[in-house]
This record gives C-alpha cells, structure tokens and sequence, in this order.
C-alpha cells in the first residue's frame, strides 16, 4: 500500500514539472461591425418595408473559424416577404428559434481582416400600436437586433418622415428622413419610437402588437376540463361558421380590390472614387474602405416622381430591385426597392380602405428584436449544445 502511494506521488510531481498548469486566455473579439444603417419606409397598408445595410469586419478566424453567415434579429415573426440587395448573399433563411432571426448566407468565406459589407430587406406586419398614448394617433416601436458578443461602431437609423406627427429620441431630419445615429457596445440596445395618426396610414386594429404580453392563467385539472366543454367547443363551432361567412363577405367589405400594385422607391447615391480618410481606391460594389473602414458614400438622397430634377427624370425608368450604375454620371449609382401593395377599391372614382377584421392572432413584437450574432462562433451555439468555453478552460 505505501509503495502504491510512493508511485503514485512520484507520477503526480513529475506531471507537475513536465507539464505546468496552463491558463487559457478569455476569448478575444471575433468581429466588429463598423456600420449599420436601417432604412425604414411605411407602405399604405401600415407594413414597414426594412432595408438593412451592414459593414462586418472580421478580427478573427482561426479558432472561430472563416465568417460565412450571421444572424441579424427582426422584431417578429410576421413578416410579408424578404430577399436580397447585394449580390454577395448566396440566400436568407428566416428562423424563430429562440428569437426571431434572417439567416444570411454569404457566397464566400471572410477571414480575418476582411470586410463584408452586404444588404437586404424585411416587409415587417404587427409593427404599431393604436391609441396607445392618445387616442387617434398610432405608434410604431422599433429597437433594431442587437449584438450580444460584438460592438458596432456605427448605428444609422433612417425612417421616412413623410405624414409622421411626433418621434423619439430627437434626432436630425435629413432629405426626408428622421436619422439617428449612434454606437452600441456589446449586448446594447437602442430603441426608437415614430407616431403617426390613425388615418396617415391603413392601420388594422386587428393587427394592434401587444407590447405588454399576456399574463398567465392557472387552473386546475377540473377547470380546464369544465372550460374545453362550455368554452372552447361552442367557440370552434362558431369560429367554423364565422370563417365561411368572413371569406365570402371579405371580398366585398374589403378596401381592397384584386391584385396588387407596385411601390418603388429609388435612391440616388454618389461614391467618392478614392477614401476621403486613407486614399485607398474604391472597388466596384464597395460602400466601406477596406483599409480603414471609412464610408465611400458622398451623398444620398431619396428620389420620387415629385421631385426629380427635369434633368434626371431618366432615374424613374430604374424599376427593378437593385442598385444600379447610373448611366453618364460617373460614380454614381440607383438604389431601387420593389414592394408589392393591395390595389384599393374604387366607388364612384374615389378610393377607399377600410380595416380587415377578419386577421387574428395579434402578436407581442414591435419592438424588441432577438440579438444576433456570427456562424462558426461557439461561445454563440448555435448546435445548443449547452456546453461553456468556461467549463472547458483551465484556470
């Protein structure tokens, strides 16, 4: 027994001389977000059309692994449709897996020190509230995803001022645009408010988001038994017969007519050809340098029928999504976003709208989206192991 001891001390010392303890160092930044410009635009129908626009920079990659797709957070699940502005996304998945997320997915690996700059948008539902502060006015609610492990550097928040009565926090107003900007450390959020009133738009109370959630019932097995019986079954039955009647009154109470129309909206931006803080050349498709991070965009302005200059009235037959170079001026390009919208019903030459009760299922969203992150970052996990860095790190 004592020479079983004696070895087993011997081997424990000579571990200890051969291989001292170690300390893993805390895990550094693997990304930073140098920009993060949101455009929102409200369409007639109350929907919110959001343009996200995001400069990544990747600060590291071999333990991490290449950056080949995040996840940014939306505010709800209620979205009407999503897709792609820069050509360097392969395709966008959405997922409402412990939060609301659009799934971005790059056609390229991005290793340390590398840039990606890409854009896409959201058609968001259930984004306001009516008569939540006073009666006769609706209020939208927006805090843009945030970033639980990564700071960014630059927060713009651009939201069409067109018919808006009130907004919070104070911020500049800039070629029709109300404009925040901000930075947002790890895991901050910023929130912003704009309210409209009721008629400024085709608000549906039915569509009203419940900021507040809904508070628990607790019952016991008896309850709940008594209540299938005398509730939920007459319900259903009624809700059966309600939905037959709904579908064939819609078409006529409905302010809208058949089919949709098309809302385009077009940018103009103009690029500096070299960065205005390094020097560094501007590639094709490039809005950030590579070297230093700077923006490239000399200016940027929204363009509508009203008030296009008679000599750039050939910018409104740019009609499809995309941006595009603007021919015979040079660095200068057509941001144009497509939504689709109902076409209203006409009576006697006027057009009407009136509020689709039929929708149900208000949700609890305006406002807070989920927090997102980078792929191939563990300490995210993304495959919901459960399992800590910490519990794997010696001290």
């Amino acid at each position: 027994m004592k020479r079983s001891r004696f070895l087993g001390i011997l081997c424990l010392t000579l571990v200890l001389l051969f291989f001292p303890a170690t300390t893993v160092k805390a895990a550094s930044d693997t990304d930073e977000i140098l920009d993060y410009t949101i455009t929102v635009d409200v369409n007639q129908d109350a929907t919110l059309t959001i343009i996200y626009d995001i400069s990544w920079l990747v600060l590291e990659s071999d333990s991490a692994g290449p950056l080949s797709w995040v996840k940014i957070g939306i505010p709800n699940n209620r979205y009407e449709s999503y897709g792609a502005l820069s050509d360097n996304i392969s395709s966008i998945s959405m997922s409402s897996s412990g939060g609301n997320f659009a799934k971005v997915y790059f056609d390229d690996d991005y290793y340390e020190g590398e840039i990606v700059q890409f854009q896409f948008y959201v058609v968001q539902d259930y984004m306001y509230q009516m008569n939540r502060d006073e009666e006769g006015y609706t209020v939208y609610s927006f805090t843009p995803g945030w970033f639980d492990d990564i700071r960014v550097d630059n927060l713009t928040i651009r939201w069409n001022n067109d018919k808006a009565s009130v907004w919070s926090p104070d911020c500049l107003v800039e070629n029709g645009y109300n404009v925040w900007n901000t930075s947002l450390s790890k895991g901050e959020k910023f929130k912003v408010e704009v309210t409209y009133p009721n008629d400024a738009f085709g608000f549906d109370v039915s569509k009203d988001a419940d900021e507040e959630g809904e508070e628990p019932l607790i019952v016991g097995v008896l309850s709940v038994i008594l209540y299938l019986v005398t509730a939920i079954v007459p319900i259903l039955v009624f809700g059966i017969i309600f939905a037959s009647v709904s579908r064939a009154l819609y078409s006529i109470s409905s302010g809208f007519g058949t089919g949709t129309t098309k809302k385009v909206t077009r940018t103009k931006i103009e690029y500096y050809p070299v960065c205005q803080g390094c020097g560094g050349t501007r590639l094709e498709g490039q809005k950030f340098c590579s070297y230093c991070g700077r923006s490239f965009v000399k200016s940027e302005e929204t363009v509508t029928e009203e008030n296009v200059a008679a000599n750039e009235k050939d910018i409104l037959k740019y009609n499809k999504a995309g941006e595009f170079a603007y021919t015979g001026h040079p660095n200068t390009f057509i941001r144009v976003n497509v939504v689709n919208v109902p076409r209203p019903r006409t009576t006697s030459g006027r057009s009407h709208r009136s509020s689709c009760a039929h929708s149900s299922c208000a949700c609890a969203c305006a406002c807070a989206c989920a927090g997102g992150g980078r792929a191939g970052c563990s300490t995210k996990d993304f495959y919901n192991t459960n399992l800590r860095l910490s519990r794997l790190r010696r001290k």
